[in-house]
């Protein structure tokens, strides 16, 4: 019998998601992958795996699933309300995020709600036994191709596991939650930001924007203050000639609102890109939800090769510093009956208590 998790429930956007389906853009292939690539990292760390390794990336509700396997070890990571139930009539028993948990066969794992992120993220340890299309397990949905059936997830649906067990090893945790950063979002001019005026580049940096509600794995459309082309319509105004676009990459159309292009973005695109996010702040971006609100501040190359860095380096220090985690709920018995924790007292009858010389004391008493 193969294992797996049965989809029971399903969540509002859930897809397989790795870091991405690089090397392609010149054949029009978008990369897709994770749209927070720090949490997926953690997600596999937790549970074991290389980075790369397909997650579930869930979005604002997760799934409910079923364990159809001896047992799993998952990773979760995210600010997720997830539960964990023993059987048809048992209560849900919370579930801490940012940390493994070992799940076993006819548990249902209740994900739940992402609480101030638009994305959480799901690893098992192994992966999930699935192809890869063009060398990766990413969902681009659009077209239909990787993941689970080139979609989202559904009742019904059977994720096949490639490890039928969990491997031996205690639960891990985040020590502390990552710092993502904060303030404005960092941006690099270009690179075609002389199609803008001097006062509507002056207008993208010190504005306030607000996230809309057509923000998707593609893009997120900004609302705020119009940024001003350079052109008149008749000059060309926002058209440029199409040109490949970069992660992040800030399109600014004839209406002069912002769009910052994601995960799933077009491989070339036909207006004027004032900026572009630097890779240190895209996770932030890939939390973001609809209402929340950004500023943009330039940096130098220099600068944002440099940040970067740091943030990797950080990364790595995180996953070197995981604890082992206690299980969910309780004490773990076992572990405590491994420790001598009582040094000196003897019960030798109900009703003799003698008290045991330690190394340090010698004698008797």
């Amino acid at each position: 019998m193969s294992a797996g998790l049965k989809v029971v429930r399903a969540g509002l956007f859930d897809s397989l998601q790795d870091l991405g389906r690089t090397g392609f853009m010149a054949l029009g292939m978008p990369t897709a992958g994770a749209m927070d690539r720090i949490g997926l990292g953690l997600a596999n760390a937790l549970a074991g795996n290389p980075a790369n390794t397909a997650g579930l990336e869930i979005g604002v509700m997760g799934p409910d699933l079923l364990v159809e396997a001896d047992s799993v070890r998952i990773g979760l990571v995210g600010p997720l309300s997830a539960a964990l139930i023993d059987g048809p009539d048992a209560a849900p028993k919370p579930l801490d995020s940012d940390r493994s948990h070992l799940l076993k066969r006819g548990q249902i794992l209740r994900v739940g709600m992402i609480e101030g992120s638009s994305t959480a993220y799901l690893a098992v340890a192994g992966g999930f036994d699935l192809p890869a299309f063009m060398g990766s397990l990413s969902t681009y949905s659009r077209a239909g191709i990787g993941g689970f059936d080139g979609r989202k997830l559904a009742a019904g649906d059977l994720l096949p596991l490639a490890k039928a067990g969990a491997p031996a090893g205690d639960e891990r945790r985040l020590a502390q939650p990552f710092d993502y950063g904060s303030g404005p979002l960092r941006v690099v001019w270009g690179p075609q930001e002389d199609y803008f005026s001097d006062e509507g580049r002056r207008t993208f940096v010190e504005s306030e924007y607000r996230v809309s509600k057509e923000a998707d794995r593609m893009g997120i459309r900004f609302e705020g203050p119009t940024i001003a082309h350079a052109r008149s319509v008749d000059q060309g105004g926002a058209d440029i000639i199409s040109d490949g676009i970069a992660p992040g990459a800030i399109q600014v159309p004839g209406a002069g609102l912002p769009i910052v292009l994601m995960a799933d973005r077009q491989t070339v695109g036909g207006y004027p890109k004032i900026a572009t996010v630097a890779s240190v702040d895209l996770p932030r971006l890939g939390r973001l939800l609809p209402g929340q609100t950004v500023r943009f501040t330039a940096i130098t190359v220099e600068e944002a090769e440099a940040l970067r860095r740091d943030q990797e380096a950080r990364l790595q220090r995180a996953i070197a510093g995981f604890v082992v985690a206690r299980p969910p709920g309780g004490i773990d018995l076992a572990r405590l009956y491994e420790e001598n924790l009582i040094d000196g007292v003897v019960f030798d009858s109900p009703w003799n208590v003698t008290s045991k010389p330690s190394s340090a004391e010698g004698g008797t008493k």
